[in-house]
This record gives structure tokens, C-alpha cells and sequence, in this order.
């Protein structure tokens, strides 16, 4: 490796059908086969021989119901419906695999504390600390439902909520058990030592947890902690609790300001900023010349969902662009277009009366996220967004399953590794250390490491 900072690379999907709309029914998608374990330990063990540092598997409460006030379109075209259960892809994968990490996304709303790290406990036991949680708050209104509340809940209140959920699972998995409790004394007939066992004592206003964690201490006791809210709210909970953040910005600039915004909240916590990586989305178009790649995005474009993009634009948004207007969404559209391709398409014709479909083209793939080119292109594209923004890497997004994981593994891996950009060889250890290498537990300066239980 180069002296040059390193690139960390997650590919990101779903347990479903399809992360781009309409791309189901492309001859080249094979997201149908989501429930079979094959497809997955198969997606595993491409993304190891690729080096990648970790799957992210990204999962949502609740159906997406804000198009036309129903959720009519979101199921035609697969719009995260179905979704399976992401955790138990994890031990598949991590049997068929050494090094690649996993990080999965549950919700602090809908996840009892208690039961959540006993899961955690489980999957960091059975991949030997290669797991990393993806920590939501969930905003989908029919999940809130359909978990039996009358209404959602406030965002500011579910991040407060989060904050002491946060607390009890720390509790949970740092200060619960001591590290050699565990003995095992044939001898004396003791396998666990009851005095290095210790109740957590929560009482909160929101969570009540007296007694012990039920799992003994995990390879990293905590999973690596991911976050992605980019509001005001969510940005304070990521400074003080995430080591990773996703993030979907759509500009250089605004990449910028959240990466420093974030770092300089995450000092007042008395964090060292450099303990929190960030990983913008990157899907990327790749063939050997720019032609081919252009040709494949407009093969694409082809089976591309005008309803269903619509339909995630109304979950991500909470804006129904059926009711909306053509200028509602041109102007959600134009916030994202930063490949400048709208804005040259409105000065060759500036009169064109824009189609829904047109409209929803520019952002089938992803909005800011898309990157069309040669291995060079998009490695060269890579490396000006890591120096110009601060960021640390990529979450590399799907546009076929897998074939875009396949060719950017096949094509752009190489580049980026000659370039000296990105692992040649895994390091030793668990996931947590392979991102910091401080060892596998949470680092000192972490909220969570410092967490203490009443007496």
C-alpha cells in the first residue's frame, strides 16, 4: 500500500428484489433468487475476493405508502416489499467467508434493548467479530402502525428514545459480564463465575432492564456502530454513538460541511474525530470503454420504473409527486442533479415541457451516486470525492444484481488497487480493528466504553 489514505469499500443492498426500480425485470438481475442462501453466500464470497471490508445490508420498517396515498406501486414494482429479515443471511455468509464484515440495520423503535444484544452477541460470537450494527430510529408511518402505536413518533423524541436504548445496550455488552468469567473449571465443577456477573440496574423513562446480559462476551463485545441520519437530531446522536456513517448527500460541498459538522459535534463528546468514518453511495456503470458504459446505462434506462422510482421518492421524501406536479418534482430532481445532465438538457431545449418519466430518469440509479466510465474514470472520480470531502469510502450500491458488484470487483478493484487506494490483503483481527486497528472493542474515547452500572 501507498502512503495515500485508504479507501474502505461496503457494498450495499437489500434482503428483496430490487435496490433500482424496475430492474427486476432485466434479463442481467438475478435479486429474484433474495431467498435463496445460495445467491448470498455466492454475493459473500465475491465481495472477499474483491476485498471489500463489509456487505451493508440496509432494511425498512413498513411499506412505502406515500405515492398516490397508497402503497399500490411500491408492491408492483418491489419497492422494498418484500423484505426478509437481513441477520439471518449473516452466519451463510460469514461460513463461506475469512474476513468480509457485515453491517446490518436494526430499529431502536421497534427492537426490544434486551433482545437486540443478545442478537448482536450472537451473530459478533458465530462470525468472530465481524459485525457491525446499522442504527435506525425507522420513519415509515404504517410500520409505526402496524407495531400497534396510534401514530408515529416524533422524530426528536425516537432519537431521544434511541439515546437511552443506546445506554442500555452498552450496559448490556460492556459492563455486564467481565471479561474472564467465563472459566470453565472442570475441576471444581465451574463453568461461569457468578461474581464477575453483574446486574445493569436500567431504569430510564423509557426502558426498564435490571438484570443480565444473557450472552457471555463477544469477540467485540459491541458490533461496530453505524448511523445515517443527516438531521439536525440525527447528526448529534452519529457524533456521539456511530463509527461509520452512511451518507447520501448531493454535492461535494454538502458532503463537506456534514463530514466536518458531524467531526467537530463528535469532539464535544470528547471523541477523537478521526474515530468516525464516512461512506457515501457510489453506483457505478463500469465497462472497459466510456461507450460501452454509456450504452449499458441506456440498456438500463430501458427497464427503469417511473412509478416505482416515485413511489421511493414519496417514502424518502414523505411527498406524494402524484398530487405534487411536475414542478414539485423537477425542483426535488434538480437538488440532485450534480452530473449537470438536467441542467444541459434545459439549455439545449429550454422551453421542453418535462414528462414524469424523463424526470424520473435522472435519478433511477441514485441521485449524486452515479458514476458512469472505464475503471480509470471511475477510480479517478473516487479519488478526487475522497480528497475533495474528507470522506473515508464507498457504500458501492446496485443497479443489477450482482453484476454491478461484479464488474466493479472484476474492473474497477484492479485500478484502485494499482493506484495503491485500497487493500491488496485483508488485516489481521475483528472488523473493528481491521477499520482502526486499536484492538476489537470499542475505542476508549467512545461514550460506550466508558459506560458504568450502580453498585
Amino acid at each position: 500500500m501507498s502512503k495515500r489514505k485508504r479507501i474502505f469499500l461496503n457494498a450495499i443492498t437489500i434482503n428483496g428484489v430490487a435496490p433500482a426500480p424496475g430492474m427486476w425485470a432485466h434479463p442481467d438481475d438475478r435479486g429474484s433468487q433474495y431467498t435463496s442462501l445460495s445467491y448470498w453466500t455466492e454475493l459473500a464470497k465475491t465481495l472477499e475476493r474483491g476485498h471489500f471490508d463489509a456487505l451493508f445490508l440496509a432494511d425498512m420498517l413498513g411499506v412505502p405508502d406515500v405515492y398516490q396515498g397508497k402503497r399500490d406501486a411500491a408492491i408492483r414494482q418491489a419497492i422494498q416489499i418484500p423484505l426478509n429479515d437481513p441477520g439471518y443471511l449473516i452466519p451463510a455468509m460469514a461460513a463461506v467467508t475469512k474476513n468480509l464484515g457485515f453491517a446490518v440495520t436494526y430499529s431502536t423503535t421497534y427492537e426490544n434493548p434486551y433482545a437486540l444484544a443478545r442478537k448482536f452477541s450472537t451473530l459478533d460470537h458465530l462470525t468472530k467479530g465481524r459485525v457491525g450494527w446499522n442504527i435506525v430510529t425507522s420513519a415509515l408511518e404504517s410500520a409505526a402502525l402496524n407495531f400497534g402505536l396510534d401514530e408515529q413518533i416524533d422524530k426528536v423524541e425516537r432519537y431521544n428514545r434511541a439515546d437511552e436504548y443506546m445506554e442500555v445496550v452498552y450496559k448490556l455488552w460492556q459492563r455486564s459480564w467481565e471479561e474472564d468469567a467465563v472459566v470453565q473449571d472442570r475441576e471444581n465443577g465451574i463453568y461461569i463465575d457468578p461474581s464477575k456477573v453483574h446486574d445493569i440496574r436500567h431504569e430510564g423513562k423509557h426502558f426498564r432492564v435490571p438484570g443480565i446480559h444473557s450472552s457471555e462476551p463477544s469477540p467485540q463485545r459491541t458490533p461496530v456502530l453505524f448511523q445515517a441520519g443527516n438531521s439536525e437530531r440525527g447528526r448529534e446522536f452519529a457524533a456521539k454513538h456511530a463509527e461509520s456513517i452512511y451518507i447520501n448527500t448531493p454535492t461535494i460541498e454538502a458532503t463537506r460541511a456534514l463530514v466536518k459538522d458531524i467531526r467537530e459535534r463528535a469532539e464535544r463528546y470528547g471523541r477523537d474525530p478521526s474515530h468516525i468514518l464516512f461512506y457515501p453511495k457510489l453506483t457505478p456503470i463500469v465497462a472497459n470503454t466510456e461507450t460501452e458504459a454509456q450504452s449499458k446505462y441506456e440498456s438500463y434506462l430501458r427497464y427503469s420504473s417511473t412509478e416505482g422510482v416515485l413511489a421511493l421518492f414519496g417514502a424518502w421524501s414523505g411527498i406524494d409527486f402524484a398530487k405534487a406536479g411536475p414542478d414539485k418534482l423537477k425542483e426535488f430532481v434538480k437538488k440532485f442533479d450534480t452530473r449537470g445532465v438536467m441542467a444541459e438538457a434545459e439549455a439545449q431545449d429550454p422551453g421542453h415541457k418535462w414528462t414524469e418519466t424523463e424526470l424520473a430518469n435522472f435519478c433511477a440509479f441514485g441521485t449524486s451516486s452515479l458514476s458512469i466510465g472505464t475503471p480509470q474514470q471511475i477510480a479517478e472520480q473516487m479519488e478526487q470525492f475522497v480528497d475533495a470531502t474528507g470522506v473515508d469510502g464507498f457504500s458501492v450500491g446496485q443497479i443489477v444484481q450482482p453484476g454491478t458488484i461484479s464488474d466493479f470487483v472484476d474492473l474497477v478493484v484492479p485500478e484502485l488497487q494499482r493506484r495503491g487506494l485500497v487493500q491488496s490483503e485483508y488485516g489481521e483481527g475483528t472488523y473493528r480493528d481491521k477499520l482502526f486497528g486499536q484492538g476489537p472493542h470499542l475505542l476508549s474515547d467512545h461514550p460506550g466504553a466508558n459506560i458504568q452500572i450502580p453498585e
